[in-house]
């Protein structure tokens, strides 16, 4: 196992280090090195790694998450109102509605098999879009419009609409009707984890004020919080459930709110914890990619991803409708709602374990997205936001 982190460690933060010296994207250095390395090609990740690899995953996750909270201007979220609301679920209710329209009639595959592979694909990636807002948070790129707040806030919220869809596609498919509660729980998942992460975020902001301890020893006990959340929401069994990762991103808005000094210096200390765990979060995403389906695909499938990301493209535009966002300013936000990596990572093989006979498409497709729209969209953010963003 220890060789397996050596490798991880020195072979991703060299990768990375070479694709940013030639102007790419230093997480594809990072997937190329998890492909490379993972079971699917030289097989040198230990096998207890890739046993716990959603675990790590989700860990880094709960990093960048929580330091976005503790950096995301709430007060500018508020002031644009109705499309960060429409954000959360427009546009991959239009990436859905793309591949509904597509898949059937380019792969041949039936109405609920499209919808789940739509489901799948329509989530985008925080992992890859939460950093690269943080960092233009911090440069003072648009903050002004608070567009990467706007962008930040609705990756974060379209993850848990996009798996309850998923969810009730695959039990439709396995005879199990449709669940209303299901879908009453999108907004009261997300409404119950902000009432939580801000609520957890006053009482720390309170204990600290008391308690004079290191801000190393803080972080620790948030990073302890937040794996409380995560195995409770994945414990719970009622139809009524609370999303972990808005709690855990709304413990830091919570704590910038009520203890402002505290939340600057705790966002210091998550960007240096974030120096590594990106590391194991791409590598690891990149284990999870089987190259080996990417023989299966054709043109249609290229055809069926470019024109689903194009719906959801054109959904982003609907929600910037009545903005005072510029031509530019829509374009870049329109862009950078296009990667993919972590969810279709984690889910994209459920499908074939279910043995569903859309299984093995769905995940071609899904691996496909992942090696396009990550380099490809986090290229187009990094490349863009000098250009198209004003500087506050």
């Amino acid at each position: 196992m220890l060789l397996s982190i050596s490798l991880i460690l020195i072979v991703g933060m060299s990768m990375g280090w070479i694709c940013r010296k030639i102007k790419l994207p230093s997480l594809l250095g990072m997937l190329l090195t998890g492909i490379v390395l993972g079971p699917y090609v030289l097989n040198l990740i230990d096998a207890d790694i890739l046993n716990i690899s959603a675990q790590l995953r989700k860990i880094a996750l709960i990093i960048i998450l929580t330091r976005a909270g503790l950096g995301l201007d709430i007060s500018g979220l508020k002031k644009i109102g109705r499309p960060a609301i429409m954000m959360c679920f427009v546009p991959a209710s239009f990436e859905l509605l793309g591949m509904l329209l597509l898949a059937p009639r380019l792969l041949g595959m039936s109405l609920l098999e499209a919808a789940i592979m739509g489901a799948v694909l329509a989530a985008v990636s925080p992992a890859v879009v939460v950093p690269r807002m943080v960092k233009l948070i911090d440069e003072g790129y648009g903050t002004k419009k608070g567009i990467p707040q706007l962008i930040l806030a609705g990756a974060s919220v379209d993850d848990v609409y996009v798996i309850v869809l998923f969810s009730t596609f695959t039990g439709i498919m396995q005879g199990n009707g449709v669940s209303v509660m299901s879908f009453v729980n999108i907004p009261v998942s997300i409404f119950l984890g902000i009432v939580i992460g801000i609520f957890i975020g006053f009482v720390l902001a309170k204990f600290f004020k008391l308690a004079h301890i290191r801000d190393t020893a803080k972080v620790l006990i948030i990073l302890s919080i937040s794996f409380l959340l995560v195995t409770a929401e994945d414990t719970l069994t009622t139809s009524i459930t609370f999303s972990a990762l808005i709690a855990i991103m709304f413990i830091g808005v919570g704590l910038q709110k009520y203890r402002a000094p505290v939340a600057k210096r705790l966002s210091a200390k998550y960007a240096k914890l974030w120096v590594g765990a990106e590391v194991f979060l791409f590598v690891l995403v990149g284990a999870a990619v089987n190259i080996s389906y990417l023989k299966n695909f054709g043109v249609s499938a290229l055809v069926v991803i470019a024109g689903a990301l194009l719906f959801r493209m054109l959904g982003v535009f609907v929600c910037l409708l009545g903005t005072k966002l510029n031509k530019k300013e829509r374009l870049f936000t329109m862009m950078a709602y296009t990667p993919k990596a972590t969810v279709q990572a984690a889910i994209g093989g459920i499908p074939l374990a279910m043995g569903f006979s859309c299984g093995e498409t769905v995940l071609t497709v899904a691996v496909l997205a992942i090696v396009l729209t990550a380099p490809l969209g986090a290229f187009a953010i990094d490349a863009s936001y000098k250009k198209f963003l004003a500087k506050d």
